[in-house]
This record gives structure tokens, sequence and C-alpha cells, in this order.
């Protein structure tokens, strides 16, 4: 299967090293307006660098695109990819906007097209062994949940970001993977509360989520911490917690609630996943998806119902009230 790439900064990069080590997969073009981003990375892979995609499409023959630009540029160019017959791996957010996200999913299907999107934190073994525990009720019914996912301000390397038009801020860039993650693990979302502080170097929101269930998630981002990037995960239920922390060696723990043979103690179990880039793990699922048709671990709707908890939770931040939303099968629409 022959694969381009469309924006060659940061993401572009990882998903190219992903294609190169990928059998039966060759990448043929990488295309970035900074040619010189393309030329860099056209010498790591070996592929054609272009300075447009209009160009990459006339001098080369793919079926695949990743489209890692900035996120207010996935709208025009996941169009532009589906009306030409190709498949499209969009990274998240899908778009900054649902009118634009419900195009793009639309544009897709009409041209009998894939489009998958990269909430790579489905692909974290760590992540996917907590839903696990929830599914198979380890914890019994969840009660609370927080979750923190705080780094350095990226806008010291990509001015784009520090513009909340075209990167949506901490919220749609960042906490949007504790977003999709709780709604894929824990549920659909009742109602949202958000804050959101920006000042300079400084974007940090805290925004709470009510389920249909009636469990709760506390979420934090933080754009402009002077330490390393982290993320950790606590989850609360009637049995028993769960605990995931990327600060610490054994990045998940499970401490359950002592049964009657127990000595009365909670007991934690720690577990170390062996290493496996989840983004290897990502890109390798949606192009074996491609070659066999079936569905995603995440689908474009996922991908739509984490933006619509995303624009709740602006939403909220806007008007400093709670926004509630409808429970909903596909873009919006209610189930009957």
């Amino acid at each position: 299967m022959k694969v381009a790439i469309i924006g060659c900064g940061g993401m572009g990069n990882v998903h190219a090293l992903s294609y190169v080590n990928m059998p039966d997969v060759e990448l043929v073009g990488v295309c970035d307006t900074d040619f010189k981003l393309a030329q860099e990375l056209s010498t790591k892979t070996g592929a054609r660098a272009f300075t447009s995609f209009e160009a990459m499409l006339e001098e080369t023959d793919f079926d695949v695109v990743s489209v890692t630009l900035p996120s207010f540029l996935h709208k025009e160019y996941t169009l532009k990819a589906a009306e030409v017959g190709k498949h499209v791996i969009c990274e998240k957010p899908l778009a900054l906007n649902l009118e634009d996200a419900e195009a793009m999913i639309q544009c897709c299907e009409q041209n009998g097209v894939r489009l998958f999107v990269g909430h790579v934190v489905r692909f974290f073994p760590e992540y996917v062994q907590m839903k696990q525990a929830i599914d198979e009720g380890k914890l019994g019914r969840v009660g609370v949940a927080h979750a923190k996912r705080i780094g350095s301000h990226p806008g010291n390397l990509r001015p784009w970001f520090y513009d909340m038009d075209k990167s949506g801020g901490v919220i749609a860039d960042l906490m949007i993977h504790d977003i999709d993650f709780f709604r894929w693990a824990v549920g659909e979302v009742k109602s949202v509360y958000g804050l959101n502080q920006r000042v300079n170097d400084i974007d940090y929101a805290l925004v709470t989520l009510l389920f249909e269930n009636g469990a709760v998630a506390n979420l934090e981002a933080f754009w402009g911490y002077h330490g390393p990037f982290q993320t950790a995960v606590e989850i609360a239920g009637s049995k028993g917690i769960i605990r995931g922390d990327s600060q610490k060696s054994s990045s998940l723990q499970i401490c359950k609630a002592p049964s009657n043979s127990d000595d009365r103690r909670f007991a934690e179990v720690p577990q170390s996943p062996g290493f496996s880039s989840p983004y290897d793990l990502e890109i390798a699922h949606f192009i074996q998806c491609i070659r066999d048709g079936s569905e995603s671990i995440v689908t474009p709707n996922d991908a739509y119902k984490a933006l619509e908890i995303t624009m709740a939770a602006l939403e909220s931040v806007r008007t400093g009230k709670s926004v509630g939303l409808q429970l909903s099968s596909k873009l919006g629409e209610e189930t009957v």
C-alpha cells in the first residue's frame, strides 16, 4: 500500500517513521509548504519531497494520506484528499468545530474512502488495561475519576498553538485525549463544566464531565509546565481503584477492595506493560482496517463525539455555566 504525508512537523515525522518500518507499506511522498521540513523528512525516509498537495498528487500515486497539519487545516486537506479518492488518516482533533467535522465525515462517506482520526491514547497499553478493568467489572460501578495531562507550551516551537482559532487551545488539543478516553471507557457524557485560564505561556484548564451513568470525571490539562510532560489517571469504583502515572516506573496500579477472604488491606498489583510505540500500533491498525474493511477502534463518530464534548467545555468556559449534551447515535442526532 502506498502512502503520503501532508505536514512534515512533529506528527508528520511520527507518522513517517511508523510507515517506513511497516511491511508492505511504501511512503512515496511528503509535503509541506516549508520545503526545508519536507526535504529533511525526505532525507530520513527516502520519500519524495513536495511543497504542495496538488504537486504530490500529480507526480505520485498513493492510496492513503496522513493529514498531520495544524488543526485549522484538517478540514481543507481532508476534503481535498477524499474528493480524489484517497483514504485519510487525520490527526486529532478532527476539526475545530462540529460543522467542519460533519462535512469531513460526510465527504469521506460520499467519496467511498475511509477516515481515521489519531486518538492515540486508545492504543497505549496502560489505558487499554484500564478500560478492560472497567469492562470486566473489576472496579464495580465507576464513581469518580481524575486525570491530568501537562507539559510545556507547544507555542514556543510552533506559534500557531497560541492562536485559539488555529489550535483550539489546551482543551481541544491536549485534554481531548482524556475526553475521548473517558467517553470510550466510562460512557456517554451528560453535561460538562469547564474553567480555563490563558495568560502568555500559560494555558490551564479544568473540566468536569458528568456521565449518563452517574459517574463524574475531573480532567486537568496544562500547557506551560516547566517539568517533563506527564500524565496521570485515577478511576474509583464501588469495588476498587485503578491508577496510572507516567512518572512512575510501574505505570499502572490496581488497588482492589478486600473480599471476606482477604486480610482486610488493599493490595496494589503493579502491571508494567512492555513498550511498543502506540503510534505504530495505531497506524498499523488503520492500515489493516483499510485492507480488510474492518471497523476501526476509533470511528469517525467517536472523533466527532470527542469534539462535541470539547466544544461543550469551551462553551462552558465562555458562559460560566454547565452545558448539557444529548445522548446521540451519530453526528449529534438524537436517538429515539
